[in-house]
């Protein structure tokens, strides 16, 4: 085999997002193992353009159609193809011009094109939780179907696949999801009603995009993680633990029947996850920072607060409840954080929001893809009513 063929084709479906631009620092730092042949973006053309010179993809696609000539125009020199809008994510998901799909489409809008990218057989490192938060049984189903490996880059996730690498015969008794708690851990009611936009943004050990970060610091992040899992990991809700871990270090564990605990472990850097993805099986070397015992420092562990973070205890019950409720619920919570990021509502107010469109959406127990598509457009219009947006 020659050289060309080793190397590995990556499409980055949101590319000028965090976990995109890390990828592109891995792709960049092994440029033997792997090449960036797809790029998209929904509206930061400049930065799409900006990675598109540099790593002369095969096609981009900026989703807002609004700026596809300033992109075609700045990329003419090239032999790079643009295309743009919505449905030109889902045929070029549908392309044979890639390898592996870095699913890295912030929210409900990665759905479809992972699943074209199912559809056609191609390995798919996933980094965008809610395509499995919405429609999880179907998405894993197809999956199946199509002998498609799901690579999870979540850093938890990351953590629990690593863990099961080697014990596909032993029994999974419990998986533990570890939280850092966020910026606001500790707090009660009474602070973080005054909570803003900024103070919400400083995340204590994670680069985050805003999107995910808010629903850190609202615990939210844990309990889409929690229903991701249950998918990812083929479990029962009642095998999913959250833990708060205030440092970071340990990503998530394993308790298997015998009642040993896997840990995976490292300083928190999402490029390690990103690249362990889309190497896999293989480790490749790289120069990030590494944990020093010597340095050691207490690491703790305490049970989250679903009392005064009740985003967390509504996600608890979608998981629990199943059927359309978590699609239900993601749908809300991003209508939620979108209006909290203009100022629109305060931070309390997210959970009342998704709270109510939680009990009034109508509950479909095994919903079919379309109605999954319709719950999650009568979700996003029951939130954004109540928050008058």
């Amino acid at each position: 085999m020659t050289q060309e063929q080793t190397i590995k084709r990556i499409a980055i479906f949101g590319s000028t997002g965090s976990i995109g631009t890390q990828a592109l620092e891995v792709i960049a730092a092994n440029p033997d193992k792997f090449s960036a042949d797809v790029l998209t973006a929904q509206s930061n053309d400049e930065l799409l353009v900006e990675q598109a010179l540099k790593f002369n993809p095969n096609v981009v696609v900026i989703g807002d159609e609004k700026k596809y000539t300033k992109v075609k125009e700045a990329l003419k020199a090239t032999d790079v193809k643009v295309f743009c809008g919505e449905k030109a994510l889902e045929e070029v998901a549908a392309m044979d011009c890639y390898d592996m799909m870095l699913a890295a489409i912030v929210g409900y809008a990665g759905l479809k094109p992972t699943l074209k990218a199912i559809e056609n057989g191609k390995a798919i490192g996933l980094a965008n939780k809610e395509t499995l938060v919405v429609a999880g049984d179907i998405v894993m189903r197809k999956a199946v179907e199509n002998k498609v490996p799901i690579i999870p880059v979540d850093s938890e996730h990351s953590a629990i696949f690593q863990c099961l690498v080697g014990e596909t015969r032993n029994r999974i008794e419990k998986i533990i999801l570890t939280a850092s708690g966020g910026p606001f851990i500790g707090r009660k009611p009474n602070y973080l009603v005054n909570v803003k936009r900024e103070h919400a943004l400083q995340h204590p050990n994670w680069s985050m995009g805003a999107k995910i970060t808010i629903d850190s610091a609202t615990l939210m992040n844990k309990g889409l993680e929690m229903i991701e899992a249950k998918w990812l990991f083929n479990l029962k809700p009642e095998q999913i633990q959250v833990v708060i871990h205030p440092q970071s270090i340990i990503h998530s564990m394993v308790q298997f029947e015998d009642g040993s605990i896997k840990a995976q472990m490292g300083l928190p850097d999402m490029k390690l996850p990103i690249q362990y993805a889309m190497a896999f099986p293989r480790r490749i070397k790289n120069d990030f920072p590494r944990y020093d015992f010597k340095k050691v420092s207490t690491l703790s562990f305490e049970e989250p607060d679903t009392k005064t973070f009740r985003n967390l205890a509504l996600a608890i019950d979608a998981l629990h409840k199943g059927g359309n409720l978590p699609c239900i619920m993601n749908a809300a919570n991003e209508i939620a954080v979108f209006a909290f990021l203009r100022n629109r509502i305060n931070f309390l107010d997210m959970t009342n929001v998704i709270e109510k469109t939680m009990e009034s959406i109508p509950f479909i127990a095994q919903p079919s893809l379309e109605e999954y598509f319709e719950s999650d457009g009568e979700a996003r219009n029951f939130a954004a009513d109540i928050i008058k947006l």
